[in-house]
C-alpha cells in the first residue's frame, strides 16, 4: 500500500514546535526534535516558507510561525508539503484491459468513490488546526514551552 509522505507529519512536527518555542527554532534544533537529517529539515521548511506559513532567516536566525495557529489547518500544511502526488491520494492502477467488463469500467465506477473519500479526507484535515492540536501537547511540555 503506498503511503501519504512522511513530509506531511514532519512539517506538522516543525509547526507545533516552531510554535511552542519562545525563539526562533534553528534548523538543527528542529532536526534534533524530529530525528533527521537537517537537510531534510531545510527541504520542508522551505515548503512551509514558500506556502507562506512561517519564516525562516538563513543562517542561525531560525524559523518562526509566520500564521497564528488558530488559522493553520491541517489541509494547508498537507498541500504546502506536497503529500500526495498531483493533488490525488489515490493513484489508480495504470491500463486495466478495456475489453474486459470490468477492466473497461473499472475506472469510471470507482473514481467517484475515491474522489468522495478524498474529499472526507481533506474535509478532516481543514476542521482541525494547529492550535487544537497543540492543545493536546499542553501535558507533556514543560515550564520552558508555552502553547500560544
Amino acid at each position: 500500500m503506498k503511503q501519504i509522505s512522511s513530509r506531511f507529519s514532519i512539517a506538522v512536527h516543525i509547526l507545533s514546535l516552531v510554535a511552542v518555542t519562545p525563539d526562533p527554532c534553528t534548523g538543527d534544533y528542529l532536526a534534533g526534535s524530529v530525528n533527521t537529517n537537517p537537510v531534510i529539515i531545510r527541504r520542508i521548511t522551505g515548503m512551509l516558507k514558500k506556502a507562506g506559513l512561517i519564516d525562516v532567516r538563513p543562517g542561525v536566525g531560525g524559523a518562526t510561525l509566520r500564521v497564528s495557529p488558530d488559522d493553520i489547518t491541517l489541509l494547508m500544511v498537507f498541500k504546502a508539503v506536497q503529500a500526495a502526488s498531483e493533488g490525488e491520494l489515490f493513484h489508480f492502477h495504470d491500463n486495466p484491459n478495456p475489453d474486459c467488463p470490468i477492466g473497461g469500467n473499472i475506472e469510471a465506477l470507482l473514481r467517484a468513490e475515491m474522489r468522495a473519500a478524498q474529499e472526507a479526507f481533506e474535509a478532516r484535515l481543514a476542521s482541525v488546526t494547529l492550535r487544537k492540536l497543540l492543545e493536546g501537547f499542553k501535558p507533556h511540555l514543560g515550564a520552558e514551552l508555552r502553547v500560544p
